[in-house]
């Protein structure tokens, strides 16, 4: 075995089938920008970025292509959302389990505005009264991610949703754990805006991400950048209509060509059997993991409610020395520390020596998960 792949949650590897021979057709035989030519190569770049836009209208159950935005990443998407959102006075709720992403923007805004942390419990689960009970009068918006990334719990949302359409609080949704493995509908969650990423579930290349918007919030939120968008170039100001607004500068035109690709194969291949094999073999990995001593699985010990995301803890060990002898002697890739999480790790009880991270995917196989659990017996067991 030449290595065995074990860190989806940080990017997804392999990619799904036709992602290269996609970006290799754009860079090899179209090459043209969006937007910006009168010509036949343009409007077949055109083409593919508005089919992507309508395929993810599809596997989102969201309305309108042209209020599918697209980023580098969500990170970038998360900080449209909130830094164009958010005014002097403004009071946010997020849960305790949010990443990064999420925390350092509303922290570069802690002179002007207000947030709670609604604390989880030790599995990573929200309790909906909690997130009622922190509204408070200024509250504007509660911004939520759809599933740990240190844990996998999957938070429900569709809950957080209905409170947020009671109280008229704008919903914002960070699907990176989720997007291309849960069924995520726009609608019935009662979601303003939900930002993804290209390279995690949704197994396409890196650099692309985006996200999809309410008109009504759309109205509310101010781009984070201005610039050429090919449209009203007689004009010094930013287009007010979508996409437009928030698509200032060239677009990541192969990494949307990849993610078309990667779409594609998705939707035919359906999320539910993915999804399925994905448990399947987290269920056996799982039970091996508790099964051993002086291991901690951390969070869930079953597969409801969860993603294929599996943090363990080794106590009478140094996680960062197993998760590099798992590499540099088995290699075997998995991810060790914080996980760009510290406050989920605070909620968890693993904070600050963090965990080290296994994610999988349906393209794991059972012997790759036969092999890693003997060379964690193995160092465990020396």
């Amino acid at each position: 075995m030449n290595y065995v792949y074990l860190d989806n949650g940080a990017t997804s590897f392999p990619k799904a089938p036709g992602v290269v021979e996609s970006l290799s057709n754009y860079i090899l035989n179209v090459g043209s920008n969006v937007g910006r030519g009168a010509y036949d190569l343009s409007y077949q770049a055109e083409n593919v970025v508005y089919e992507t836009r309508e395929l993810l209208c599809e596997l989102f159950n969201f309305p309108q292509a042209e209020n599918v935005v697209f980023t580098k990443n969500i990170t970038e998407s998360l900080n449209v959302l909130i830094k164009g959102l958010l005014e002097e006075g403004d009071h946010v709720i997020v849960s305790s389990m949010e990443h990064n992403a999420v925390m350092r923007p509303l922290n570069s805004l802690e002179d002007k505005i207000e947030y709670s942390k609604v604390s989880c419990n030790q599995l990573g689960d929200i309790q909906a009264a909690d997130v009622e009970a922190a509204i408070k009068p200024h509250t504007k918006a509660v911004v939520m991610t759809h599933a740990s990334n240190v844990c996998g719990t999957i938070l429900d949302l569709e809950m957080i949703g209905e409170i947020c359409n009671k109280h008229h609080l704008w919903f914002i949704i960070d699907s990176a754990q989720t997007a291309g493995f849960l069924d995520i509908d726009f609608q019935k969650l009662k979601a303003d805006a939900l930002g993804f990423t290209g390279h995690k579930g949704l197994l396409g290349p890196q650099g692309i991400g985006g996200f999809i918007i309410s008109d009504r919030l759309a109205e509310q939120v101010s781009p984070l950048m201005e610039g050429g968008t090919g449209s009203l170039s007689d004009e010094e100001i930013q287009p007010a209509y979508m996409p437009d607004k928030f698509e200032a500068g060239t677009l990541n035109i192969p990494g949307i060509y990849g993610l078309n690709a990667s779409l594609k194969y998705l939707l035919a291949r359906g999320l539910a059997s993915i999804r399925e094999e994905e448990m399947q073999l987290n269920k056996v990995f799982l039970e091996e993991l508790l099964n051993m001593k002086n291991v901690e699985v951390i969070g869930k010990k079953t597969v409801t409610d969860r993603t294929s995301i599996i943090s363990v803890n080794f106590p009478l060990e140094d996680n960062g020395n197993i998760a590099h002898k798992l590499s540099h002697k088995y290699r075997i890739m998995s991810r060790s520390g914080l996980h760009c999480a510290p406050s989920a790790h605070k909620t968890l009880g693993t904070f600050p020596e963090g965990t080290v991270r296994f994610s999988l995917s349906h393209f794991t196989s059972l012997a790759e998960i036969a092999y890693a659990i003997d060379c964690i017996n193995s160092l465990i067991n020396k």
